[in-house]
């Protein structure tokens, strides 16, 4: 995860992804986002999905391909702000897709901020960014595999076992008219937030996603 609170990515950045094919190509991101979330499996901050289940005419425009675990792609999601991941809670919700990418690269120059916020596997860290007119690159890569254990109902997918039982969360059918409810079972846990939190009644999330 990178963060820029009060800056958008692309002001510091410049992001780069490999594309399917391996080739490097800009990755044009939209002047709201302020961080971007990297996965290899559809879990984050206590089992929240921020990629979601694309409907099939998103995944056909777009070419994007279930995110298998082992497939070596890595699915980028955006977000504007803390606000903007709430439509996590919400059935079907998600995070702005950008790209799924064999690789990212995000190169930093001298800009508005002198340090970004980044974490992986839910460690942070403070990333100290460029004064002067060098260049900070963090690449992003698959390296290798090991074989996990898992429940009959893990949402995770195989490429090698598409078949194998899994918790999978329904489609995107109505993108724009997405039901604000939240369901407060294990798998719909706060994002970043103790269990007692909610969402305020008058706070209308549905067009956030």
């Amino acid at each position: 995860m990178v963060a820029f609170p009060r800056r958008n990515i692309a002001q510091l950045a410049k992001v780069k992804i490999a594309n399917k094919n391996g080739q490097w190509q800009d990755l044009d991101i939209p002047h709201s986002i302020r961080s971007i979330v990297c996965l290899n499996l559809p879990s984050f901050s206590g089992g929240l999905n921020p990629w979601g289940t694309p409907n099939p005419r998103k995944q056909r425009d777009r070419d994007l391909t279930p995110p298998f675990v082992d497939d070596g792609y890595i699915e980028v999601v955006g977000f504007r702000n803390a606000w903007h991941g709430l439509v996590l809670l919400a059935p079907n919700g998600h995070g702005t897709r950008l790209a799924q990418a064999n690789r990212i690269r995000f190169e930093f120059r001298k800009g508005a901020a002198d340090h970004t916020f980044m974490r992986m596997d839910g460690e942070p860290w403070k990333q100290p960014l460029p004064m002067d007119d060098e260049t900070v690159m963090v690449e992003l890569s698959h390296l290798g595999q090991v074989n996990m254990l898992a429940t009959h109902d893990c949402r995770s997918r195989s490429m090698y076992d598409p078949s194998t039982p899994r918790h999978q969360d329904s489609a995107e059918e109505y993108d724009d008219n997405e039901d604000d409810s939240v369901t407060e079972g294990e798998e719909f846990r706060k994002f970043g937030a103790a269990d007692t939190f909610k969402i305020p009644d008058e706070v209308d999330i549905s067009h956030l996603s």
